[in-house]
C-alpha cells in the first residue's frame, strides 16, 4: 500500500519551549515527522504538501502513528490528512505509478 499524509501542529503547545515561530511556520515540527518516515527504512517521498510510504498495512500505520506523536509536543493538537491506495500483490508503486503516468502522457492520443 502507500499512504499519502500531512500532519501538522496547532494550538499553543503545552511546552512553551516547543512555541511555533511567529510567521506560524510548522517546518521544524514537520521535519521530526520526516525524520520518524526516514528512519523506518520504508520507501518513502515527501513533497512540499506530503508524504507518501509505501509497504505493508501494519508497518505503514505504525510509521504514521509514530510521525504524529513526534508532531504533539509542537501543539495542543495535530492534524493529519491521510489519503491510501490499498492495491495487494503490488511493490514498488511509488515510481511504478509515475512511470506509468509519464508513459501515458507520451503515448499519442487516440
Amino acid at each position: 500500500m502507500i499512504v499519502a499524509f500531512s500532519v501538522a501542529p496547532s494550538g499553543a503547545p503545552a511546552d512553551a519551549e516547543a512555541r511555533l515561530p511567529a510567521d506560524g511556520s510548522v517546518s521544524a515540527a514537520v521535519a521530526e515527522a520526516v525524520r520518524v518516515v526516514r528512519a523506518s527504512g520504508l520507501p518513502h517521498r515527501t513533497s512540499s504538501m506530503f508524504t507518501e510510504i509505501e509497504g505493508e498495512w501494519d508497518e505503514v500505520f505504525d510509521v504514521v502513528k509514530r510521525a504524529t506523536e513526534a508532531v504533539a509536543p509542537f501543539g495542543s493538537r495535530v492534524s493529519l490528512v491521510l489519503k491510501a491506495d490499498i492495491r495487494p500483490g503490488f511493490a514498488g508503486e511509488l515510481d511504478g505509478k509515475l512511470d506509468r503516468l509519464e508513459r501515458a502522457i507520451g503515448a499519442p492520443s487516440a
